[in-house]
């Protein structure tokens, strides 16, 4: 099949350090020419591929001081993929909305994966006007917000088998991993390390939105003995940063759509300690692979009892449900639907 990925310009693909989305595209695009599609990824220059790159930008919007309008990069990306529509057979895009009145007009099957939160009111009126846009959801959650939407299926983020190894523990200190922001809750996780008097180490970014959140309300507890604050890290990194750890804390006060670090700890054998939000009752088996909690108190009482559980059926749980094999071919079957409703129209019109 001749597959199209159309990836946001914001980070490479994979991306250097933090990048959800990127992460995934390139695990899907990776995994998807391993069994044998022709795909080519639309990315920024220096992503990395066995695919056919298609770069709109030199190198990730993000580490380039001389972006000042990120959105114009897109737009000519998007013209140039719809000028190539006819040489694929399906068109898969990860730029939330941006492309929705663009792809009304092609004839070629169009998807969309939405990675993001869907609560925001300006939502409600957009996906109305589009209600006609297959939709591809990342967790029977982020559904809610709009029930009426044309979803087509929840197909649950995954990634390479091999990537991560498993680490059989114990572990030796609490993880925090991702971004430093006011619904991610790093503040709740030091608290939770203080608590149970254990070492946290954070590795996070902290975006130009959140520098003030950042210095005023955290920094100041980055100077607590028992916290480590690592920075940004990158892939090669994660492993054993996830591997060696006790737990994966995952404070969260947002309503997440998919939360992929959880898998990520899963991988390496490392149970999580999540609070209950969003997607989280759909990732983990509370009691199993972690613990799911509702206040900073049964977080604690968590930690205490986080060796009980088997690292052994966290990496089992992620070969089941969360590798990139199983996520291509879910989105495969998609692709073949979309393909051959798309060619049964062309028949009758």
């Amino acid at each position: 099949m001749r597959i199209a990925q159309i990836s946001p310009l914001y980070e490479s693909v994979p991306p250097k350090f933090y990048g959800g989305t990127e992460r995934v595209v390139s695990y899907l695009t990776e995994e998807l020419v391993r069994l044998g599609h022709d795909v080519t990824l639309f990315a920024s220059g220096d992503s990395v591929t066995r695919a056919r790159l298609r770069s709109q930008t030199p190198r990730a919007l993000r580490l380039n001081p001389a972006c000042i309008d990120g959105l114009a990069p897109h737009v000519r990306m998007l013209a140039r993929v719809f000028r190539e529509a006819e040489d694929f057979d399906i068109l898969h895009f990860h730029l939330d909305y941006l492309h929705f009145p663009m792809a009304r007009l092609t004839g070629r099957p169009v998807l969309t994966t939405q990675h993001g939160r869907l609560d925001l009111p300006d939502l409600v009126p957009l996906f109305r006007e589009f209600s006609d846009m297959p939709l591809i959801s990342i967790s029977n959650y982020q559904r809610r917000p709009l029930p009426f939407a044309n979803w087509t299926a929840t197909i649950y983020h995954g990634l390479p088998r091999h990537l991560y190894r498993f680490y059989p523990g114990p572990g030796e200190y609490l993880a925090f991993l991702g971004r430093i922001s006011p619904e991610k809750r790093v503040d709740r996780a030091i608290e939770i390390a203080v608590r149970c008097d254990l070492p946290l180490r954070i590795a996070a970014k902290v975006d130009k939105a959140d520098e003030v959140y950042y210095r005023e309300k955290i920094k100041p507890l980055l100077k607590h003995p028992l916290v480590t604050y690592l920075g940004e890290i990158g892939e090669r990194d994660k492993n054993e940063f996830l591997g060696r750890a006790l737990a994966l804390l995952f404070p969260i006060d947002w309503p997440e759509p998919f939360g992929l670090v959880m898998v990520e700890a899963l991988a390496c054998g490392t149970p999580v300690i999540a609070f209950r939000n969003g997607s989280v009752p759909e990732v983990l088996e509370d009691g199993r692979t972690g613990f799911i909690v509702n206040s900073l108190e049964e977080a604690v009482a968590a930690v205490g009892k986080i060796e009980s559980l088997n690292r052994s059926y966290c990496r089992q749980v992620f070969e089941a449900r969360f590798t990139a094999d199983r996520m291509a071919r879910d989105y495969l079957k998609i692709y073949s639907q979309l393909r051959d409703s798309c060619h049964a129209w062309s028949r009758v019109a």
